[in-house]
Parts: structure tokens; sequence; C-alpha cells
């Protein structure tokens, strides 16, 4: 299941999900600031992260800013625990399935996010000798 981390005032958060709806992915919203992060999840989001906290921690945030924070410091049980006490220092959206992390929204790789079996009956929609005179929309139909 895919997981979508938010907030109310975010406008690629609204993307994102937008983008999940219109293609009809299913996925469960979690707003940053009511939900309470599990230490499982927070753990699932680091070990995804290619470059560890620099992908999904805003260091330009109030928090960073204010004090003197320095997250390479912290152990994994302070980082967890700092992250559930401050979750305005993440950055957001942040997307999360079995296999795959994505922060932020970017068009072009919010793609991989689309279920296997449904890139495939687009490809072969798309190669079909048919394509052009049978009822599925064509790209330019679908871009309107």
């Amino acid at each position: 299941m895919i997981t979508i981390y938010t907030s109310s005032s975010c406008s690629s958060c609204k993307k994102v999900i937008a983008w999940f709806k219109e293609q009809e992915i299913p996925f469960i919203e979690k707003n940053i600031f009511s939900h309470i992060f599990r230490e499982e999840d927070l753990k699932d989001i680091l070990m995804k992260s290619e470059n560890g906290t620099d992908d999904i921690i805003s260091k330009r945030s109030k928090i960073f800013q204010m004090h003197n924070i320095n997250i390479e410091d912290m152990t994994i049980s302070e980082l967890i625990s700092f992250i559930k006490e401050n979750p305005s220092v993440l950055k957001r959206p942040i997307i999360v399935d079995d296999h795959r992390i994505q922060v932020g929204y970017n068009a072009d790789e919010i793609r991989a996010f689309i279920p296997h079996a449904k890139r495939v009956a687009a490809w072969a929609c798309l190669n079909c000798p048919s394509y052009n005179t049978c009822d599925h929309p064509n790209e330019e139909d679908e871009e309107k």
C-alpha cells in the first residue's frame, strides 16, 4: 500500500494527492501534524531514502534556524524522537510504498508508483495497431 505523508498547506502535497486520485491508485494519506508516527514508519522512511536524512529533513526549517541542531551527531533513536516531536522538519510530501520513497512532487518520477500491470496495459494500448481508431482516448485527449 502507498502512504503519502502530507500537510494541509503544502501545494506539492495537493498535486500528489490529485495525481494519485486521477490515476485511480489507492493510497493512505497521513497528515504529519495530526498523525502520530510509529518508530517503524520512520525507520522505514529512513532506510528507503538514498541520501539518508538529507532526503527527508529540511534543514531550513524553523527548528534548525532557532537551535543549533546537528542531526549527524544523533543516534537513530534520538533522530526518530526528534522527528516525532518536530514533524515540521520533514520535507513534504513523502510518498512511500513497499519498495521506494519519493520526496516532493516530480511528474516523471511519480510514475514509478503506477502499478506494473497498469503500465503494461497502457503500453500495450498505445502500441496497438487499432489505437487511433478504437474507443480508448489517445494521448492528446488525456492531456486535456
